[in-house]
């Protein structure tokens, strides 16, 4: 009997051990998952078995659970309950709906905030954070790490054998919060340190600290955060704060990595705050990144969020992304813009991220809360938790889904303009701003630019990437910080061929935020055909005639005197002193062209400046023939077919000739053949596989 017993054991053993290896399979999509963040933690009463039921029957195939309640599954120190969420974990199971798990990080404790006060985060001149909002802490404290791993370990062993888990979130949201504590700034002082290789003659040198007798002569003299103005420290410490929070999201990877099967993902809920973090070394052990994604909605939605979003975000991970959070309803913490989907956009938004190559959408949150700070941050179910007009239209997206999505998931893209994204320019023009608009208003003008005319673009953090070869075109927001490799780079882009639509300050400063010793724009000299030594704050200025047609107020805020070499001056500003210098130029470099604008232009010019070079680089669709609110976006699906979406971004009905080939309409059913009549409807849209 005891050997019975005993060899019971080792294959019981050997089971559990096979149980826990990790499979060959790596998650794949085989549709969208379309669902909700879930916290059964939340409601005023036990309602879970209801929740599941009402989720099976509108299509719910995913949820997210547990990024937020540290608080709940460890009461007190060392005190662990997991009970009430195996509960919620085995009734998903039951009912097929696959599950997410989040490591809760990122909203510690009461006890812990109360018995190590240490944890909580101190910020710039010595602001302090108190208890009683999430991600106040120090997240490089070594007792926060402390409990963090804990908890960690405690979850993944608990949840990641658990087959309905199919991936975990790594904390939530995560940015740097302005977190200066005293062992952050040890751990800069050592980060600056390494990278000069302990050289303080160096250091001096390249950030001018000898400007107010400033300079540093050991490091024990390396001064904190608080309030330094050199703008080559300051440039530093936000790429501190990026790599720490790199480094911080790769140590929760390193653990998780330890207990999860291979068929599992992580992944990070991001925001589109994208100068805020390093998402590519961020998501260097990542399969998936996720975005959260909060955009405009009735007379105001367009799409345009959405797809920028998207078009960052596929370009990090090479592929497809996830979608953690975005509004289901009305959305704030309080009610002063509290602004309900019309009818029709809820699905409409859905199809947006799948056109950009989302493989899923999930929505915060599947219920609205009857307390806290984000009471009426609505959720799929409003305050009465009943089916209503909103969770109808889940449903109705949901079958669609049901009978579609094979053939949408996965969608590849392979776009030939691209949007370059600098983090350190971002913080390089904030540091000394010529303008209330920061650096991001200038991306987003460029974006609308491309949207509207419905050019897809890649947008690429171009301090971390910065292979261009796959493209034809190239739109530069001020690259005001930059290194030499990276305007070679560019200069080569054009001289190979390439197409570049530039705006101002771009060149200006190298690597350290240090101006560099010659004329403007530096190393993009050749490239651009002109230089520049003066520059002038001015008010709104008119156009001279010009083949863009544009005159009236084009020419705002900021001004460079461009003195053109072999540029063709393009425009000038109606004025007796400013008119005598270019303002738009364009300059015919090897093979290529480069379009450069000295000033923050009108919508309207920049609009017509891109159509020009987008016509001449091959990429504008269709040669322009529509234009937003009508927005087409394309890939290539798993069966190798191409997919073309129209969508309709107003509230009245849109006729189209089809502009493609032959092809099935996948929501109806129908044929569809080249310039055949389209009607898409208000907030609508059409989705094709040729």
């Amino acid at each position: 009997m005891k050997s019975i017993i005993k060899r019971y054991k080792v294959v019981a053993v050997l089971i559990s051990l096979l149980w826990a290896l990790p499979s060959n399979a790596q998650y794949k999509f085989d549709k969208p998952l379309y669902g909700a963040a879930y916290y059964s933690e939340y409601t005023p009463t036990d309602r879970l078995d209801k929740d599941v039921e009402m989720m099976k029957e509108s299509g719910v195939s995913v949820v997210r659970i547990g990024e937020s309640s540290w608080g709940i599954f460890e009461s007190s120190e060392g005190n662990f309950q997991f009970e009430w969420m195996d509960r919620i974990v085995n009734k998903f199971e039951k009912a097929g709906i696959k599950v997410i798990f989040g490591t809760p990080t990122y909203s510690i404790p009461a006890w812990m905030a109360k018995a190590y006060p240490e944890v909580l985060s101190v910020k710039v001149e010595g602001e302090k954070s108190y208890y009683g909002i999430r991600q106040n802490m120090d997240f490089y404290n070594a007792k926060y790490r402390f409990f963090c791993e804990r908890i960690i370990r405690k979850l993944m062993e608990r949840y990641a054998k658990n087959p309905n888990v199919i991936g975990f979130q790594l904390d939530n949201e995560l940015i740097a919060r302005g977190v200066n504590n005293k062992d952050y700034f040890e751990g800069y002082k050592a980060y600056v340190k390494d990278k000069f290789k302990g050289d303080l003659k160096l250091l001096n040198k390249e950030w001018g600290l000898n400007y107010w007798g400033m300079n540093i002569n050991t490091w024990d003299e390396f001064y904190e955060r608080d309030g330094v103005t050199n703008p080559s420290y300051k440039l530093e410490w936000e790429r501190w704060n990026r790599k720490a929070l790199a480094d911080f999201l790769n140590w929760q990877a390193d653990i998780v990595k330890e207990y999860k099967r291979k068929d599992q993902f992580m992944t990070h809920c991001f925001m589109p705050r994208f100068y805020d973090i390093d998402h590519v070394e961020s998501f260097r052990q990542m399969d998936y990144p996720a975005i959260n994604v909060y955009n405009k909605v009735q007379d105001k939605q367009d799409g345009r969020y959405i797809a920028y979003a998207g078009d960052y975000m596929r370009t990090v991970a090479k592929g497809n992304y996830l979608i953690t959070e975005t509004n289901a309803n009305g959305i704030g913490w309080d009610l002063k813009s509290y602004y309900p989907p019309y009818d029709g956009q809820l699905r409409q938004n859905l199809y947006s991220h799948l056109a950009s190559g989302a493989n899923m959408v999930e929505y915060w949150h599947w219920a609205t809360l009857h307390y806290g700070q984000e009471t009426y941050w609505s959720g799929l179910l409003g305050h009465d938790q009943e089916p209503n007009r909103v969770y109808n239209e889940f449903a109705k997206s949901s079958k669609e889904l049901n009978k579609i999505g094979d053939k949408l998931v996965n969608l590849k893209k392979q776009n030939k303009a691209a949007l370059l994204f600098s983090h350190d320019s971002y913080y390089g023009i904030g540091f000394m701003p010529f303008s209330n608009d920061d650096h991001y208003e200038f991306i987003k003008k460029l974006y609308q630019s491309l949207y509207d005319q419905n050019i897809e673009a890649d947008v690429i953090p171009c301090d971390l990437m910065s292979d261009f070869s796959q493209y034809k075109l190239l739109i530069i927001p001020p690259l005001y910080v930059a290194t030499d490799a990276l305007l070679q780079k560019i200069d080569a882009f054009v001289k190979d061929g390439g197409e570049v639509v530039m705006l101002f300050k771009s060149g200006y400063c190298n690597e350290y935020n240090a101006v560099r010793a010659m004329k403007a724009p530096g190393p993009l000299r050749k490239a651009c055909g002109f230089y520049y030594q003066e520059y002038s704050t001015i008010d709104k200025l008119d156009f001279k005639d010009n083949e863009f047609g544009v005159t009236k107020a084009a020419a705002n805020s900021w001004f460079e005197f461009l003195v053109p070499e072999t540029a063709k001056v393009l425009a000038t500003v109606n004025h007796p002193f400013f008119g005598k210098w270019a303002t738009v130029t364009e300059n015919a470099y090897g093979k290529g062209n480069l379009v450069y604008i000295g000033t923050v232009p009108s919508d309207e010019l920049l609009y017509k400046i891109v159509k020009k070079s987008a016509q001449r680089a091959g990429v504008l669709p269709l040669n322009g023939q529509y234009t937003f609110p009508v927005i087409l976006r394309e890939g290539t699906n798993d069966k190798g077919k191409k997919i073309h979406y129209l969508f309709n971004y107003s509230a009245e009905p849109k006729q189209v000739a089809y502009p493609y080939g032959k092809a099935k309409s996948l929501l109806d059913g129908r044929s569809i053949n080249k310039n055949d009549n389209l009607e898409i409807p208000a907030w609508g849209v059409v989705i094709t596989e040729e």
